[in-house]
């Protein structure tokens, strides 16, 4: 099973965005969808592959806390 993490995005470049997940900062590729910075995203093996709402990744981050899975 795979899990995509919710984080926010920090910067967009053309092909690439930085993505902070509770401050520790990735670069993801962007291809796959039309983001800005300030989107909430899903990132599955170093790419976006899903816009979010911003209660929707708080929620998917209270989860895996739940779970112990992240923090």
């Amino acid at each position: 099973m795979c899990v995509a993490l919710p984080g926010k995005v920090i910067k967009v470049n053309e092909k690439d965005a930085v993505v902070d997940f509770n401050g520790n900062q990735v670069t993801a590729r962007t291809g796959l969808v039309d983001i800005k910075a300030g989107d909430f995203v899903l990132v599955h093996a170093g790419c976006v592959i899903q816009k979010v709402s911003p209660q929707d990744a708080e929620d998917l981050n209270a989860l895996m806390q739940d779970v112990g899975g992240f923090s």
